[in-house]
């Protein structure tokens, strides 16, 4: 699993997941996920790297999400695959963490 996060130029940050977000995916990229969330109030997770998604993975997200909030941020999720959506909406993921179809959508879902 590789995470790539870069600042944009609205002052979010945007962090890129690729791989399988199972437990082994998010075991690699937990410690730099959470450090993430805890340093930035606004985040955008680009999720259209991801190819599947585990409950390990969507603890990881929910745990970020919640931290980001406590910090009075937003976190977004980003492009997700069809079947990666699925598992998150059945998860009723998207009732806390928006999920956004554009970057221009989750540019403005984590304004101020």
């Amino acid at each position: 699993m590789d995470l790539i996060a870069d600042d944009m130029p609205n002052g979010a940050t945007r962090v890129r997941l690729n791989g399988r977000l199972d437990i082994a995916g998010a075991g690699e990229i937990e410690t730099r996920f959470s450090a993430l969330a805890g340093a930035k109030r606004a985040l955008i997770v680009d999720l259209s790297g991801v190819e599947f998604i585990a409950s390990m993975g969507i603890r990881m997200l929910l745990i970020g999400a919640k931290t980001v909030k406590a910090k009075g941020g937003r976190m977004v999720l980003l492009g997700a695959r069809p079947d990666v959506a699925d598992v998150l909406k059945t998860a009723r993921i998207d009732a806390i963490v928006p999920l956004c179809a554009d970057l221009a959508a989750a540019a403005a879902a984590v304004e101020p």
